[in-house]
């Protein structure tokens, strides 16, 4: 990925806290490359003020303001429902391609394979990335991971979009401050994006999920003693399940992480589907896992963005005391029972 990406995030009409998870996790974790956010909605304030992190980022009303800015590239900012491109955005898209703009998306829609907007970059010199598109040459997964010496630690979620990419970087930055060579493995458009490699594995025919993550950990482990691997899903997602037990079964970890969301009690989108009970919920993890390889959930990452503060600290000490397993909630405050169970856990299979 280039080093000096300079780019326009486009969010029109839906940059918040919830609906705009590429844009977000980019402003988070790689600020020095966004000039901007694209959304007339939240026009004249800035990303703090939208999401509240992001400093002084910009939001424009549109493409011509934020060209001002001297970018070299437009970023799809949304990962909509079925990944497909708004209609009201190929304007934008045109725009940017005519003053020479790379386009990224993370959309199921491969934005080059559009025929006018593939004309459109050949035509001024840009190129266009979609992050989704798969490698050609997947492998079925054959259990390879088992070799590696270093520890697999998968993040595992009760839903979707409840944080497991967000808890693996803030595992992973914790671990760095500590001197421990670990490496982040991508498996969605916005960690790849983050991280500059990685497979988007809902992109993936089904039968080669499982290569895809086999893969991607095995790339990860080299030089390292530590792979975080970002999860996916759910087990018990109506739609997304399939990419869960995939990871599952390719990256096989040694340990998990469980993200939740204390205020979620059934899937986004999916009333009908209630989300089991902690324990139960972890449990059913480490039996999925067990015929392949034993495998336990050693730590709870809490997604508390919508609690108050003493709301937040209760649903943290709750969790803790039904799990039995060190919890907190690693973005609003500090990773590190988090990092020391992992930290444990790795030092005692070196040992064994």
């Amino acid at each position: 990925m280039a080093r000096d990406l300079r780019y326009l995030i486009l969010a029109e009409g839906q940059f918040g806290p919830m609906t705009s998870k590429t844009a977000n996790g980019c402003i988070r974790y790689s600020p020095e490359r966004v000039l901007g956010v694209l959304d007339a909605r939240n026009a004249r304030r800035t990303a703090q003020d939208v999401l509240g992190f992001g400093g002084d980022i910009p939001v424009f009303a549109t493409l011509d303001e934020g060209l001002r800015r001297k970018p070299n590239a437009l970023l799809i900012g949304i990962a909509p429902q079925g990944g497909r491109l708004p209609d009201s955005w190929r304007a934008t898209l045109r725009g940017a391609l005519a003053h020479g703009l790379d386009i990224w998306s993370g959309l199921h829609t491969f934005i080059g394979d559009d025929p006018e907007l593939a004309e459109l970059a050949k035509k001024h010199k840009a190129t266009i990335h979609d992050l989704r598109k798969p490698p050609a040459d997947l492998p079925v997964a054959m259990g390879k991971v088992r070799k590696l010496t270093a520890t697999v630690v998968l993040t595992v979620g009760t839903d979707c979009n409840i944080g497991k990419m967000t808890a693996s970087l803030q595992i992973r930055d914790g671990m760095r401050k500590r001197g421990r060579k670990v490496a982040f493995a991508g498996t969605g458009q916005t960690g790849i994006l983050i991280e500059g490699s990685g497979i988007a594995v809902d992109a993936v025919v089904a039968d080669f999920i499982a290569g895809a993550a086999e893969r991607l950990t095995i790339d990860a482990a080299h030089g390292v003693d530590i792979v975080l691997v970002e999860g996916q899903g759910s087990l018990v997602h109506p739609g997304y399940s399939g990419v869960t037990y995939g990871l599952m079964h390719g990256s096989l970890p040694h340990a998990m992480v469980m993200c939740t969301q204390p205020s979620r009690t059934a899937i986004n989108n999916n009333p009908w589907v209630p989300i089991p009970p902690l324990p139960e919920f972890i449990a059913m993890h480490e039996r999925t896992l067990a015929p392949l390889r034993p495998s336990k959930v050693i730590a709870v990452a809490l997604n508390t963005s919508d609690l108050s503060e003493k709301k937040a600290k209760d649903a943290i000490a709750r969790t803790a005391d039904e799990t039995g397993l060190p919890a907190t909630d690693p973005v609003r405050y500090d990773p590190s029972p988090i990092v020391d169970a992992i930290e444990s856990f790795h030092n005692g299979r070196a040992i064994d």
